[in-house]
């Protein structure tokens, strides 16, 4: 399973109006903007620690993302004015990953259009439940998916609109979790931030 797709798709539940939690709340807050930190943590049974990377994204919409690995392996997705392009460092240089993967990427994107809307019980690809008002929990519906992801928790976190951390389970035994930090929602971020390596 690509988990590099859906952690950039998972991301994009940032700008998931509250309203579709429940009743509507005159105190939203519009995104139009967000840039975070995050670490992710990667829990195998085989592992004695888990797997750490870090890095940010940016987001600005409606559909510019820079999603970028600083650590351990840097790489960078790009997505502006519907194109999709993946580097990996190596050997000092970025060079473009192309195939299916980068594919697989944009169809996910793409899938994911409802959840910006807040449309959660629409998607085909995932049901959703609300056990309380900070948890979104999906479950896949289509059983390949659902033989790789049992499910993904989305935590909210206290700043309006944002998440708090993404936790995707993978088996009894292996999960992945994303915790997010100093976001910074709305401020403008110029379109080179999404074109350039």
């Amino acid at each position: 399973m690509k988990l590099h797709t859906l952690l950039i798709a998972f991301c994009l539940f940032i700008f998931t109006p509250l309203a579709s939690f429940g009743s509507a709340d005159r105190n939203q807050v519009h995104l139009h903007s967000i840039r975070a930190d995050f670490v992710q943590e990667k829990h195998l049974k085989i592992l004695v620690r888990p797997l750490i990377s870090t890095g940010f994204f940016a987001f600005q919409a409606p559909r510019s993302l820079r999603w970028e690995y600083l650590t351990p392996v840097p790489s960078i997705m790009l997505m502006h004015n519907g194109k999709l392009n993946k580097y990996t460092k190596t050997d000092g240089q970025f060079t473009e990953q192309r195939g299916m993967g980068v594919d697989s990427m944009q169809f996910m994107l793409g899938e994911i259009s409802n959840w910006l809307e807040g449309r959660f019980r629409e998607n085909e690809m995932f049901t959703a439940s609300f056990p309380d008002e900070k948890t979104i929990l999906l479950k896949p519906r289509d059983q390949t998916l659902a033989g790789l992801i049992s499910s993904i928790e989305l935590k909210l976190a206290d700043q309006r609109g944002i998440l708090d951390t993404i936790t995707i389970f993978e088996g009894t035994d292996s999960y992945t979790r994303m915790t997010f930090s100093n976001a910074v929602i709305n401020k403008n971020i110029p379109a080179s931030l999404f074109s350039q390596k």
